[in-house]
């Protein structure tokens, strides 16, 4: 019945939505660029996150959505599509490593996954992945929505062009113990919460290997496990374990046994550090990591994905609009505490990707954070790397995406002005193409 609703979901993004992704090229483009045609981008300036330069003036032409040459601006052929961002500096398409698409924003009903269908999370979630797009993020990590599989049932509606957004990779339900961070939680005992949002919810580790399996059956390109409690689930406690590290790497070894790969929420300096012996390749939050931790993440080349942003978000918002005390006095107890582990992680040389648990706050709004990896001891290049390079290869995706070289996917941003002397430019962005095709 599951896998029913969610092809009827999908289903009903296909009729619905493609009036908003014709409109959406309808606004940015004279005409559709066929997948086959070249193109030649004109780049005023042009960060190259491989070699950690910004370039002059150069030309990059594309073909089949891939860039096929890059050279220094010169002439092209007679009657050749061009798109002239001579006027702009170009990046590769941001990355964004955590975000959470298919489902409701947060808010301070405890009740909200419960109150959507899941037509209204396709459609959400439609929604959610422009928004991300239009921000410049061409591609994301989807690590997990409350109800199972739709965000696989959202990257297929992307990757079939009948809606746009992102490339994303999917996680398909979180890995989580009964009740804990990964759970609807915060009411009555007797409320029951619907199969379909505790597809991953295990109990011991032949459990974790069946469930782990079922997610990859069903379309999961990786997997998410909720290692320690959360700060937005109740009766959860951040700094406390929850799946064991035996479960841990049960999960692990079924990821590894398809190519695949395993990140771990962990906020607990004791889970991080079972996660990483569990053999996860990244730990989501890291919110109270010791240094113990720091330098096992270092010799282990686990990358860290730290949201550095959301706890002003949390904070604020959350205060203002009522959010619940226990959300908000545990997000007190660990956002500086992220904030101090991230500058030990960066002065010690740690992989640090870029992710920023999107759907705690806007969608849209993913750019905040690259000022406060900076404020917290990244150079400006290092924070575009994050958010390029860095993650495209926890991803495994270094191929296709982060990167504008030859072979890459022409997925690149424009923005107004030198991002290097004002991080925050890139909150402002101008014009994004994907694979070729120009969508603002």
């Amino acid at each position: 019945m599951r896998s029913a609703r969610f092809l009827a979901a999908s289903l009903l993004m296909s009729q619905a939505l493609p009036a908003l992704s014709s409109t959406a090229h309808a606004q940015t483009s004279d005409r559709p660029v066929p997948d086959n045609q070249t193109v030649y981008v004109r780049a005023g300036h042009l960060v190259d996150p491989e070699a950690g330069k910004v370039l002059g003036a150069r030309l990059l032409r594309v073909e089949n959505g891939r860039v096929a040459a890059i050279g220094p601006d010169g002439p092209v052929p007679a009657g050749a599509r061009v798109i002239d961002w001579s006027a702009y500096t170009v990046l590769p398409g941001l990355i964004d490593m955590h975000v959470h698409l298919a489902d409701a924003d947060q808010s301070e009903n405890v009740a909200e996954p419960l109150l959507h269908s899941a037509m209204d999370i396709a459609y959400i979630g439609a929604r959610h992945a422009r928004e991300t797009l239009m921000a410049g993020f061409t591609t994301v990590h989807n690590c997990g929505d409350f109800r199972a599989f739709a965000d696989v049932a959202l990257r297929d509606a992307i990757n079939r062009g009948d809606v746009i957004g992102p490339r994303i990779s999917a996680v398909g339900a979180y890995v989580t113990i009964p009740g804990g961070g990964g759970e609807v939680t915060g009411f009555a005992p007797d409320v029951e919460v619907p199969a379909a949002m505790r597809a991953g919810v295990v109990t011991d580790a032949a459990d974790t290997t069946r469930k782990v399996n079922a997610l990859f059956q069903h379309g999961a390109d990786s997997i998410k496990l909720i290692a320690t409690g959360a700060v937005l689930a109740q009766g959860t406690e951040p700094g406390q374990q929850e799946l064991s590290e035996e479960e841990m790497h049960a999960a692990v070894v079924v990821a590894r046994g398809r190519g695949s790969w395993v990140t771990a929420h962990a906020h607990g300096a004791e889970g991080i550090k079972s996660a990483m012996r569990a053999g996860v390749k990244a730990i989501e939050h890291a919110s109270l990591i010791d240094d113990e931790g720091i330098a096992m993440a270092k010799a282990k080349g686990v990358w860290l994905d730290m949201d550095i942003y959301d706890g002003d978000w949390i904070g604020d918002y959350g205060r203002a609009h009522h959010w619940p005390a226990d959300m908000l006095r545990k997000n007190d107890e660990t956002t500086q505490a992220q904030r101090d582990g991230f500058a030990k992680a960066v002065r010690a040389g740690v992989r640090l990707a870029y992710g920023t648990d999107a759907g705690v706050y806007p969608h849209g709004l993913n750019a905040r954070q690259f000022k406060v990896m900076v404020r917290y001891g990244m150079t400006p290049m290092q924070a575009i790397q994050a958010a390029t390079t860095v993650s495209a290869e926890l991803l495994g995706w270094s191929h296709d995406v982060g990167a504008l070289s030859p072979g890459h996917f022409a997925d690149m941003i424009a923005v107004s002005g030198d991002p290097l002397a004002d991080i925050s430019i890139l909150e402002h962005v101008d014009h994004v193409i994907k694979g070729g095709q120009e969508v603002r």
